[in-house]
């Protein structure tokens, strides 16, 4: 047998409460994304002015055209792939040198084989999956050039963050928080595009005709975009996936109306997740200059290899100067884990996605609708959730959280700290919006990351550059007054303070002091 080599980062297990009932068809026809290295030109990536903190019009952004040439695969390390693929039986049935992806077309039996696994069938408490347990294995010669295999293994991979409220709860519109986050006047997101990232679900146009009529905008129709064979596709269960899809698109179109909207769909399972988010970046149709993710799950849910290629793809869209938003989980510190344990969620970790956490919110209704009080999200007692935040195990600090006061993680790693930036996230303090057919109140990170995805948007509008990499911006020396610092309140295990922490980061927006800043770094 041809020697192969272990992929580092690829081990699986069987998720808890589920067992192996079988083996999977052999026959079954399926097919697996590939993602190969980066191809490394002068100058690296990471030098790039585009990841500079100085001012944002001093930044320089690579195209999308030019990106494939400077940082897409090599044309050998597709070749090789192709020739191991041929000896295996499978067939290459694309390549996308940008996305770094090539897509490989087989057998279950014969991509088992060329990977070194045993697919199988497992059954649990929310349905079944075809997966696998331990490493996959790289054919000789692809060692070096393969980062991470994906679609062997469907099992669900993320989940929404979003909580719908009780009754009895205070409801806001999402205009009325924007105005009370300072939003820039005389902006409305025009020149940029939003791209919404969904995985299940999908939303109805007259739910968002509705909506949008009733909040008193005409944002451009939706664009979608299909990743891996995924739709559109409502279920009309208003607590359900569509929840999410049209709470994401809502929020987004009414915050910057002025914005053309993308929603790519894909499957939930780490293959559509990171197609979605490649094919998102180089959309070189549709151009969009903000990514929002609602969806999300433990670091500890993830394999190394989807992190590796997942972080890899913010970073390069970084390089091109388009903003990932993030939201940081709704389960507070432990992200949904055994009490007492800590844990964040990915992607809001990643040091290139702007994590967005939660607050609960109170404005001054019967006068100005200014903010009242503003303090952490914890409704933890009551089942309601609260906001994720923490310190990364995988990921190291980044240089522009170095004087930012973060904890020391578990087993004394200096970790990333999660999350960025927070906004309005409490159900009790939720968003009014309509889905499948009725008006509903929202909360959740999940709100809060097209909420930052919209200013960023207003904000490109305003400077007339990208600000792409925002973190860089607003860590060194921010500026008194652009952000609304959280002080009271936990998320478990952290504590609120001044300047950044580990529950609502460096706060909500003040998005005209924002602004006022970033103009005159």
């Amino acid at each position: 047998m041809e020697s192969t080599t272990e992929l580092e980062g690829s081990e699986r297990s069987v998720p808890a409460g589920y067992r192996r009932i079988g083996p999977a068809n052999p026959k079954e026809s399926t097919d697996v994304t590939i993602y190969l290295r980066r191809r490394e030109r002068q100058p690296p990536i990471r030098s790039l002015p585009s990841f500079a903190g100085g001012p944002p019009f001093a930044r320089k952004y690579v195209t999308r055209g030019e990106f494939s040439g400077l940082y897409g695969a090599a044309e050998e390390d597709v070749a090789a792939l192709r020739a191991a693929a041929s000896q295996a039986g499978v067939e290459v049935i694309g390549v996308d040198l940008a996305r770094r992806a090539v897509r490989l077309s087989g057998s279950v039996a014969a991509l088992s084989q060329m990977f070194g696994t045993q697919l199988g069938q497992y059954e649990g408490p929310l349905g079944s999956f075809r997966g696998r347990e331990g490493p996959l294995h790289i054919p000789a010669g692809l060692e070096d050039r393969i980062l991470g295999v994906f679609g062997l293994d469907r099992r669900p991979q993320v989940r929404p963050h979003l909580r719908a409220a009780r009754a009895g709860g205070i409801s806001y519109s999402p205009s009325q928080v924007a105005d009370a986050y300072a939003f820039p006047t005389g902006t409305t997101g025009a020149g940029q595009c939003i791209g919404i990232l969904e995985f299940g679900g999908g939303f109805r146009p007259e739910d968002l005709k509705t909506f949008f009529q009733t909040a008193g905008v005409s944002p451009s129709p939706v664009t979608t975009v299909s990743v891996d064979g995924a739709q559109n596709a409502p279920t009309g269960a208003a607590n359900g996936p569509d929840m999410e899809v049209e709470l994401d698109i809502e929020m987004a179109g009414v915050l910057a109306p002025g914005a053309r909207l993308v929603a790519y769909f894909a499957p939930n399972n780490d293959q559509g997740f990171l197609d979605a988010l490649t094919t998102a970046i180089h959309d070189s149709a549709n151009h969009p200059t903000v990514l929002s993710i609602s969806w999300g799950n433990p670091e500890s849910a993830w394999t190394g290899q989807a992190i590796t290629v997942f972080n890899q793809a913010c970073e390069d869209a970084t390089a091109m100067g388009i903003t990932v938003t993030a939201a940081a989980g709704d389960e507070g510190s432990s992200d949904g884990g055994p009490i007492g344990t800590l844990a964040v969620d990915f992607p809001a970790s990643s040091p290139y996605a702007l994590g967005c956490g939660g607050t609960r919110l109170l404005l001054d209704l019967e006068d100005t609708d200014e903010i009242r009080e503003e303090v952490v999200w914890n409704d933890l007692a009551t089942g309601q959730g609260a906001t994720g935040g923490g310190v990364s195990q995988v990921f190291p600090r980044p240089s522009y959280q170095n004087s930012a006061g973060v904890p020391t993680g578990e087993g004394d790693f200096a970790g990333r700290g999660v999350p960025d930036v927070s906004g309005d996230a409490d159900p009790e303090t939720g968003y009014s919006v309509f889905v499948d057919g009725r008006s509903v109140v929202v909360g959740g990170t999940s709100a809060v990351a097209p909420l930052w995805a919209a200013l960023v948007a207003r904000l490109n509008q305003a400077l007339g550059v990208p600000l792409g990499f925002l973190q860089p911006l607003v860590y060194v020396a921010p500026e008194s007054g652009t952000f609304r610092e959280i002080t009271e309140g936990n998320n478990g295990a952290f504590d609120a303070e001044a300047g950044w922490n580990a529950c609502t980061g460096l706060g909500s927006p003040d998005g005209a002091a924002l602004l006022k800043t970033l103009t005159k770094k």
